[in-house]
């Protein structure tokens, strides 16, 4: 396994540890919101697929909209609130970070990487999905790695761990790759397929989900080595230890009686993503006794 995930297995398994802590407690900033207004605030973006997308009718839907739905009833339970409202909040890669750390979304239900400058800003539950940064690309265009970009363009979302990772490596081997910066996967997409770019890079599943809705998905092709491995996490405000003990709590409760897995074939079965090992070492990590 790399060493950077297993540190971040690591790190994981000593937050769980310290988990029973935040019980003794009884509320906190978001707890005391929730109670207040009635509601819970779930952000959702509307083009990550599989994890947080709109469809025809603008209703969000997805893999991570379906876990925090699951939060929402633990919630719904934890508090005594029968009748909890869910309210459903776009957010998107420029403002959800902000979003959650003001209080304007209680937790942010989309595709999250966990790094340690985010958890400056804000604090991630217990991973739900590991990513690969890879490329996509058409696929009579040639191109399998990075360095086959040489004098192409490439699309890469802004403000996303992605872009810097590309460009770092763009500097590093001294690629001449010009950038051309996007502000969602479906504008990448969008640069993609009329040519503005030769290539959109950012997490491989989102990749998939990109080609699975394509017109014609064998015109595009998921390629390269992984460029990294990153975590996904649910993200909610800073210190809120009991809520966030109500999340991984859920996120437990889900791998243990394998409607995680379950939730996993239903949204990447079709995208043609089969649970890796890795993941499925997650799910196992995860699954903490009540």
């Amino acid at each position: 396994m790399n060493i950077r995930l297993s540190a971040q297995l690591g790190a994981f398994v000593i937050s769980m540890i310290a988990a029973p802590w935040a019980q003794a407690q009884s509320s906190d900033g978001v707890i005391d919101r929730i109670r207040s207004k009635g509601a819970i605030s779930i952000g959702y973006r509307d083009a990550s697929i599989p994890f947080s997308y709109v469809d025809a009718q603008g209703k969000p839907l997805g893999y991570s909209t379906d876990i925090c739905l699951e939060v929402a009833e633990t919630v719904k339970t934890a508090l005594k609130l029968p009748d909890l409202q869910i309210r459903m909040v776009p957010v998107n890669l420029q403002n959800r970070i902000p979003l959650v750390a003001n209080g304007t979304v209680d937790i942010s239900c989309e595709s999250a990487v966990n790094t340690v400058a985010r958890q400056s800003q804000v604090d991630f539950s217990y991973p739900f999905f590991i990513s690969q940064t890879r490329l996509l690309v058409k696929s009579h265009s040639g191109i399998s790695e990075l360095k086959d970009l040489e004098g192409k363009a490439i699309a890469l979302p802004i403000n996303s761990v992605p872009e810097r990772l590309v460009r770092s490596l763009l500097e590093k081997d001294k690629l001449n790759i010009r950038v051309v910066p996007v502000k969602d996967n479906a504008e990448g997409f969008l640069a993609l397929s009329t040519n503005r770019v030769d290539a959109y890079s950012t997490d491989d599943i989102l990749l998939f989900g990109l080609r699975s809705k394509a017109p014609t998905p064998s015109d595009y092709m998921v390629v390269g080595t992984p460029l990294s491995y990153d975590s996904y996490g649910l993200l909610v405000q800073k210190n809120s230890t009991v809520f966030l003990s109500l999340v991984n709590a859920t996120l437990s409760r889900m791998a243990r009686d394998g409607r995680l897995q379950m939730l996993y074939e239903k949204w990447f079965t079709p995208v043609d993503v089969p649970l890796s090992p890795v993941l499925a070492t997650v799910f196992n990590v995860i699954a903490v006794p009540e």
